[in-house]
């Protein structure tokens, strides 16, 4: 850059300022003072600098400023210069750091979301090291301290509005003011629903309604609900649904033991497997009912402090059994299709779908050691009832009582349609068993050989 004195001088770039100067247009058509740093007379050379004069116009503010500077003091600067951890404020012949925690009382993620290069604000300085030369300068020591009478701000039970900054796993943080927070635990988001993870009600910037739980001033500390601003809607769900109620529901999801059905939304209670059917020994849930499902329940019990209602599928239907007692008498013959091999005996499902077992020494086959090595699901058996228990709600049938007043050839007819062969061992086996339990004490002739 060239400038017009009475003979013309050139100024380096690197000299037009003490801080870097990407822009050279800025300064065409200006006067400013200058100093010669370099003269040639031979050459006709001359280099000046207002660099130079900046720096020292800056060490006399500097000596003039270090006097009288003291901590607590508010003083006026411009921002220098921004770094990740803070900005560098000329207070005007010296620099002081702007630390990122003492930007705001609240939470800042880069100092440049509250300053910019060029800034012109006022700053409080926090320590001078007169030995190490630094300056610490705050900028919300401006203003009172936030947790300064908090528990008259936020008085328990109180209901306030607040922006979601964080998420975690355990919970989300609420910024009810500028440096005041509050925890919503996830256990303190909703009554009904089972949340795995914050992030599944709230989102960051999200505005919610929240409640105040608990203060802790000394470790600045503020527990916040996010439920506690609804009622509670177990408080009165026994009134709306007392034991008896027959109602229509959904089901939601199914597990080994049982299906969980919902009955409103976020409400929902479990049918166990126990409790499906008068008829059928269930095994697992899918075996009556799939996701999604429509269907019928009757509640038997509400359990409000552990937040558990009990259902009942099968007592939304007449209870069959007692019409089952004539209808499955002692001494009556019918037939029925095998639904499950066990290791002693089958199960065979009859009319209106009720299951009854029939032991492994009453298939009438001698030396039969599993069923699996004479018979299939599907099959159909001419059988007689032996045993009815109402209570137990167990039919037990025999094919061999069946026989005893038919005639030989039908007995032989049996036995070619179901001849003794070799089987492999059925990794099954185990857990099919295991259903022998489900029909308690079943009288079977072998087990007593």
């Amino acid at each position: 850059m060239f400038i017009s004195i009475s003979v013309e001088s050139f100024h380096p770039g690197s000299q037009i300022d003490i801080r870097q100067v990407k822009n050279f247009d800025q300064f065409i058509g200006h006067e400013f003072p200058f100093k010669i740093i370099k003269l040639n007379k031979a050459r006709r050379n001359i280099v000046v600098s207002r660099r130079a004069v900046l720096e020292e116009e800056r060490a006399r503010m500097r000596e003039e400023i270090v006097k009288v500077l003291e901590e607590g003091q508010i003083r006026e600067g411009v921002v220098k210069n921004i770094t990740d951890f803070g900005a560098f404020i000329d207070l005007g012949g010296v620099d002081g750091l702007l630390h990122i925690t003492d930007m705001s009382w609240g939470r800042v993620n880069h100092p440049s979301e509250l300053v910019s290069i060029g800034d012109r604000i006022k700053v409080k300085v926090l320590s001078y090291d007169r030995k190490r030369e630094r300056i610490s300068l705050g900028l919300k020591q401006l203003t009172a301290h936030p947790w300064e009478n908090i528990e008259n701000k936020y008085p328990i039970e109180s209901q306030v509005r607040g922006k979601v900054v964080s998420i975690t796993d355990y919970g989300a943080f609420v910024e009810l003011e500028e440096g005041i927070e509050g925890l919503v635990h996830i256990s303190e988001m909703s009554w009904t629903q089972h949340v795995r993870h914050p992030s599944k009600l709230v989102n960051i910037s999200d505005i919610v309604e929240v409640k105040v739980l608990k203060i802790d001033s000394e470790n600045q500390k503020i527990s916040l609900g996010m439920k506690q601003t609804e009622d509670d809607p177990w408080d009165t769900l026994d009134t709306k649904y007392p034991p008896g109620t027959k109602i229509e529901g959904t089901v939601c999801s199914l597990t080994n033991f049982g299906a969980f059905v919902e009955l409103e939304e976020n409400i929902d209670g479990l049918v166990h497997i126990s409790d499906m059917s008068w008829t059928k020994r269930i095994r697992q849930a899918s075996e009556m009912f799939k996701k999604d499902d429509v269907i019928p329940v009757v509640v038997t019990e509400i359990d409000i402090k552990r937040r558990r209602i009990s259902l009942s599928h099968k007592e939304a239907f007449e209870n069959p059994w007692p019409r089952f007692a004539e209808q499955y008498a002692v001494g009556v013959e019918i037939r029925g299709a095998i639904s499950r091999l066990l290791e002693r005996g089958v199960v065979v499902s009859l009319v209106d779908e009720v299951d009854g077992f029939v032991p492994l020494s009453h298939l009438a086959i001698e030396g039969l050691q599993t069923p699996r090595q004479s018979f299939a699901e599907g099959q159909e058996l001419p059988l007689e009832v032996i045993e009815f228990d109402k209570n137990q709600k167990k039919i037990v049938l025999s094919v061999r009582e069946y026989f005893k007043d038919k005639d030989q050839a039908d007995y032989e007819a049996y036995l070619a349609e179901h001849p003794v062969q070799e089987v492999v061992a059925d990794e099954d086996d185990a857990d099919k068993d295991d259903e022998m339990e489900s029909w308690g004490d079943v009288h079977d002739e072998q087990d007593e050989s």
